[in-house]
């Protein structure tokens, strides 16, 4: 049994867990965004796939907006994904998105031992118009949630950044615990 917590310390972490199902409610609360059936290639092969075949039989897919092989820092999220994949695609339809070419996307997410789908969204607006690439060329991390309705409309129901500390990399919580938290530590492709 884990040494008893202080009362402060037990009664923060109960207002981060109730705050967290209040965020949770507000974002199934707000109004779903229309989007568009885009158009990718799929990494390695370069063949085209449309958003709308990404879901597969799923109902609701989640999409990793990935600033591509140039960011340590999304190589950690989705390393981490590659651990949890299976127990993702047990519930909904899961794929990364890259501003990288196929080629190169398919290049690393093999170097990476990536088992979950991987495309590439060069060439279209779909970064910048899910809010992700808000000037040419200056990509950002996050994920969004996505259904697609009985009419094969597809809709935005949630979105969320990805940065140090966040809810999607589990070792931010993790350092948390040590004495010196994370120290400055940064990811590196190789250790």
């Amino acid at each position: 049994m884990p040494p008893a917590q202080s009362e402060s310390i037990a009664r923060l972490e109960q207002d981060v867990l109730e705050a967290k199902k209040r965020l949770a409610d507000a974002l199934r609360k707000q109004p779903p965004e229309s989007i568009n059936d885009y158009t990718f290639r799929i990494a390695g092969s370069g063949a085209v796939v449309r958003l709308s075949e990404l879901f597969g039989s799923a109902g609701e897919l989640l999409v990793v907006h990935n600033m591509g092989k140039k960011c340590v820092y999304c190589t950690l999220w989705a390393d981490g994904f590659a651990g949890i994949y299976k127990h993702l695609a047990n519930r909904c339809a899961f794929v990364l998105t890259t501003p990288d070419d196929p080629s190169v996307a398919g290049a690393f997410a093999s170097s990476r031992a990536w088992t979950f789908p991987v495309v590439s969204h060069a060439g279209t607006t779909f970064a910048q118009d899910l809010g992700y690439c808000p000037k040419e060329g200056d990509f950002h991390p996050g994920v969004s949630g996505l259904y697609r309705d009985q009419a094969g409309a597809i809709w935005r129901t949630g979105s969320r950044p990805f940065g140090p500390g966040d809810d999607f990399c589990s070792l931010w919580p993790l350092f948390d615990l040590l004495k010196g938290g994370s120290a400055e530590w940064a990811p590196k492709y190789h250790y």
